[in-house]
């Protein structure tokens, strides 16, 4: 891998890793602050679909960036 290559792929990381922990605590304190003010279920379920989408595109990330990283070892 090139040092270009390799900045690259560290930068991809670092973007997913700090996705990943934003939607755990936005996911967190939306239930938190869903069961404090009592929103309804409809409300709470559109804010857990918001934490899947970010979940999910961080676990497709994470997929390519590891192809990524498998591919440029041969």
């Amino acid at each position: 891998m090139t040092e270009q290559t390799t900045a690259q792929s560290a930068k991809s990381g670092r973007r997913t890793a700090l996705v990943l922990f934003g939607t755990g605590v936005f996911w967190i304190v939306m239930t938190f602050l869903g069961s404090k003010f009592g929103w309804s279920n409809r409300t709470r379920a559109l804010f857990d679909l918001f934490a899947l989408a970010g979940f999910g595109w961080a676990l497709f990330s994470t997929f390519a960036l590891w192809r990524a990283r498998q591919t440029g070892r041969r």
